[in-house]
């Protein structure tokens, strides 16, 4: 069903729920975001979660009206106006190798090289956060989730000098004697077979 919903860009396509209704990906954005709406209205919210709900909502109304007033916030927006912009201006269709390459080059994660980089440096990206902000994320994981597990063992892994493999669920040494740590729920901070683990180093 992701995959569905990820190739269709009008926003229409549906699933079928288990509970036997067929919705599109905007119609449960817009469910999720009236039960965020409603619980956040019985707390005392703090400035942070109201811009998120401001946010939120921006997003959805312009998504339900015209999901190209999005061009400088919503990355697929941002990718698909500068493809289309590229495409009318040297005539090209969307099998065009050159239409495929930008494509790429949008995603390339180096900033030298990235066209999402080339795009921020001319001012056609609205961004959320800074470089700081990224660059502090990289090292310092969110501590109210697995990434503080995730995190703290590759930090003590490579203090220590261990090989290891993680991934978003997993953890592990590479010693046929250890085990797989499976770290299911990611809001779960706090593991004791991680810190045993990290402690056996």
């Amino acid at each position: 069903a992701i995959r569905d919903i990820s190739h269709d860009p009008t926003l229409r396509e549906t699933i079928k729920l288990k509970d036997g209704r067929t919705l599109s990906a905007l119609q449960m954005q817009l469910e999720y975001l009236e039960y965020a709406t409603r619980y956040v209205d019985s707390i005392s919210p703090d400035p942070a979660t109201k811009d998120v709900l401001a946010r939120w909502t921006d997003v959805l109304t312009k998504l339900e009206s015209d999901p190209m007033q999005l061009h400088r916030e919503l990355d697929w927006v941002i990718k698909r106006t500068l493809i289309e912009n590229y495409m009318n201006r040297h005539r090209l269709s969307w099998r065009d190798p050159k239409v495929s390459l930008l494509d790429l080059q949008y995603h390339d994660i180096r900033p030298d090289k990235g066209v999402y980089y080339r795009l921020v440096a001319n001012d056609h990206v609205d961004r959320t956060t800074d470089d700081e902000t990224i660059e502090q994320a990289k090292h310092v994981p969110p501590q109210t989730t697995r990434a503080r597990l995730r995190g703290e063992f590759i930090r003590q892994a490579n203090l220590k000098g261990k090989d290891y493999r993680v991934d978003w669920v997993y953890l592990k040494l590479n010693d046929p004697e250890r085990e797989t740590i499976l770290c299911k729920d990611p809001f779960q901070s706090h593991d004791e077979r991680v810190e045993r683990l990290i402690r056996s180093f």
